[in-house]
């Protein structure tokens, strides 16, 4: 059992009996000066949180009410999270209820949804959350019964006494546990102890979703609500020249069209601040088919924007950024990426002598990787409430992070902070795109313009063609080779519009003597974000099909010859800087070969491909198996394995890591926009292919390596090695290699 000292006092863990109508209400908020499990890197969040709030509340029947502090997109955090703190606190689940917790940061924490970092960064506050309300129980059990504290235990929600056979619901006591002290030292349990964690529980939202319950920011309404669209340029690198709306006007329940800018000259953006079109061209009704309508009659005249520079205020400290000008097209871009490719790029790391490996080799192997922009398409297109007053605002949408988001909405409105309420309803699908809320902003401020409640809402042309893509990449490897067929020497070149992919300290760095990763990028004006697992969902893909080529020229069975690689790095690493641990890595690898039999023999009629992957702290390896149907490659199963510590809610990871297969092997077949003069080609569905429904693989078997590490990322991890096994396999199957995503694409085209 794990011993911890806690930081907090009674001001800091506020209770409340009046609250909680006779029972307990524990606000946790006593990690002022608790450190993270970790340093979450990924989003430079930090080391020491300001309070971390969960919240418990018993009434006297001895329902537990737990507030889960993250926003929900699909991952089932609202399950998960509070699982944490019930199996600390020790009660029985089907007595538990589950809220949305407000939008709260001082209390709540982080509020993050993103980076895979929802069960990792809470996973130890929001135990000792439950372990301290628990010792509390205990407390007032024993001061009741007149008892030692250490004689009273806890089983599924009833205290008892073994001794005198004495017993009572956590209900009956919550009263006075609000009275006692702050425990100074609690205990957590044995990950072998666990009797809910581990224990696969039904999402506690579901029976809403599936009966269509008002759950997501397009749900939302408010009285006099009235409904808002934005007319943005036709193409990146243009802005509004003028406009004339006395068509729309004219148009059966509009309010108003004006146009207003996003932010001003010189406004300072934060983290998240990334926006597309700063000057809007509002159309304001009473309906989103009034307003759809009427915005088609709109008269506007659109110019070519200069190079801009703008201020940002971000995870990386302030900088100045240049927009640069011009109407970007896919073939001059990749034209453009060719040439940085052959100029001198950033040193991100080296090892060795990679120049004298490549010159002594007996075989040089090289090949180049590219990959498209990608839309997020979140099922449910932005949209976001605000309602603004002098006094005060409130907004309420899908939002993956309103602490970041909190601060530019009270620059924009000057408003305080304390003056705002962030309401966060469930999300559609966030993927990343959701974590930058412009849209928030652009809501509030025709609220503040029209002085009324509306609702922006985004069409699906809107959303796909206003930016916030996943980059165009591109990355170029070598591999040195020896007499023996020895790898000497490693090197990847990549660069990207407008940021380079490298992990330079990820695999194989440590495991080959003589290593160079370079990097470089272009300046763009067409606006991207974070995409499910940034960088490595294009990284994974271009580096694990490249080893599976190394290994073939060194005659090696492309598992085997990964194994060996990862021995090496855990035997006898190369650098310093390595951030995947190879046995872990290695472990995936195992485990995906002797589920998948892939040395077996049988099954032959499936063309196999495999890659595995480290990222967001977590491990995951694929075998892909693919025949030829009707004509095309076509994935029938899936062996997966997963490293990610602790699995908290089984069959809710298994549906995750099930759902990035599928998200993987449809972006890597079907996935890009293409560009023209700046403009988008594929607007809609119709245009930008999506994996269908009888296109998902039959079969997806996901396994888990066992141990009782801390909870590491999952949402994100099993994404990249996807479009690397698919890659693999697709190579088996026609005897060619893809080096350009999507593989469709090029097949087609080939």
């Amino acid at each position: 059992m794990e011993n911890l000292k806690t930081k907090y006092n009674r001001r800091s863990f506020l209770k409340s009996s009046a609250l909680a109508g006779g029972g307990l209400m524990l606000s946790a908020s006593w990690f002022a000066s608790a450190k993270a499990a970790e340093k979450i890197d990924a989003l430079n969040l930090p080391e020491h949180w300001n309070e971390l709030t969960a919240y418990i509340k018993i009434t006297p029947d001895n329902v537990v009410k737990i507030l889960c502090p993250n926003p929900e997109f699909g991952q089932n955090v609202m399950t998960s999270l509070p699982m944490i703190i019930a199996e600390e606190l020790d009660v029985d689940w089907k007595n538990v209820v589950v809220e949305m917790g407000p939008h709260d940061n001082l209390k709540l924490g982080p509020q993050f949804t993103g980076g895979s970092n929802s069960v990792r960064m809470y996973w130890k506050p929001l135990r000792e959350a439950g372990a301290a309300a628990r010792q509390m129980l205990r407390e007032a059990a024993a001061q009741t019964w007149s008892l030692p504290l250490g004689e009273i235990t806890t089983k599924a929600g009833v205290l008892y006494h073994p001794g005198t056979k004495m017993s009572g619901k956590y209900g009956d006591f919550a009263e006075k546990a609000a009275t006692m002290p702050v425990p100074k030292d609690i205990k957590l349990k044995e990950a072998r102890d666990f009797s809910i964690v581990r224990k696969s529980k039904k999402n506690v939202e579901g029976q809403k979703i599936v009966t269509g319950k008002p759950l997501f920011g397009l749900d939302y309404r408010a009285d006099g609500m009235l409904i808002a669209m934005i007319q943005h340029p036709p193409a990146f690198g243009m802005k509004l020249k003028s406009f004339d709306a006395a068509e729309t006007l004219k148009m059966p329940g509009i309010k108003d069209v004006f146009s207003l800018k996003l932010y001003e000259d010189g406004f300072e953006q934060g983290g998240f601040d990334t926006r597309t079109f700063n000057d809007l061209l509002v159309t304001v009704g009473k309906t989103t088919w009034e307003v759809m309508n009427a915005r088609k009659k709109l008269q506007v005249q659109w110019e070519p924007i200069g190079d801009t520079k703008e201020t940002m205020a971000g995870r990386s400290g302030k900088q100045e950024v240049v927009i640069p000008a011009g109407l970007e097209s896919t073939t001059t871009q990749m034209e453009k990426m060719q040439e940085y490719a052959q100029k001198p790029a950033q040193q991100l790391r080296k090892d060795g002598d990679p120049e004298a490996a490549f010159r002594n080799a007996a075989v040089v192997i090289e090949r180049t990787y590219t990959a498209p922009f990608l839309a997020h398409n979140c099922m449910e297109p932005m949209n976001f409430f605000a309602d603004v007053t002098p006094e005060r605002a409130v907004v309420a949408g899908p939002l993956q992070a309103p602490g970041w988001a909190e601060p530019t909405l009270s620059k924009l409105l000057n408003l305080p902070p304390e003056k705002i309420e962030i309401q966060m309803t469930r999300m559609g699908g966030g993927f990343g795109r959701r974590a930058y809320p412009q849209f928030m902003y652009e809501a509030a401020l025709i609220s503040q313009k029209m002085k009324s409640p509306i609702k922006l809402i985004y069409s699906r042309e809107d959303d796909m063609t206003y930016g916030i893509y996943r980059p165009m990449y591109t990355a170029t490897y070598r591999a040195a080779l020896d007499a023996n067929k020895n790898l000497i020497g490693f090197h990847v070149n990549g660069g990207g519009i407008p940021e380079n992919p490298v992990h330079a300290n990820r695999f194989p760095a440590g495991a080959v003597d003589n290593y160079l990763a370079e990097g470089w990028q272009i300046p763009s004006n067409i606006t991207i974000g974070a995409f499910r697992a940034p960088r490595s969902n294009f990284n994974a893909a271009a580096e694990q099909s490249f080893l599976d080529e190394v290994a073939e020229a060194m005659g090696k069975d492309p598992i085997e010859m990964r194994l060996e690689l990862l021995e090496r790095a855990a035997k006898n690493p190369v650098g310093k800087n390595n951030d995947y641990d190879a046995a872990r890595y290695a472990g995936v690898l195992k485990l995906v070969r002797d589920k998948s039999g892939w040395n077996g023999g049988k099954d032959g009629k499936y063309s196999r491909g495999v890659a595995a992957y480290f990222c967001h702290n977590s491990y995951a390896a694929h075998v892909v198996d693919m025949v030829t149907r009707n004509g095309e490659p076509y994935v029938e199963r899936v062996f997966s394995a997963v490293d990610c510590g602790v699995v908290v809610n089984p069959d809710a990871a298994v549906n995750m890591v099930q759902g990035a297969v599928v998200d993987g092997i449809g972006n890597a077949f079907y996935g890009g926009l293409v560009h023209k003069d700046g403009a988008v080609q594929q607007t809609n569905f119709d245009k930008y292919r999506l994996i269908r429904n009888q296109e998902a693989p039959k079969s997806i078997e996901v396994h888990f390596v066992q141990n009782d590490l801390d909870p590491t990322g999952l949402g994100e991890p099993p994404f990249p090695p996807v479009f690397g096994a698919v890659a693999n396999a697709l190579y088996k199957t026609t005897g060619k290699r893809h080096y350009q995503q999507p593989f469709k694409s090029e097949s087609a085209s080939s």
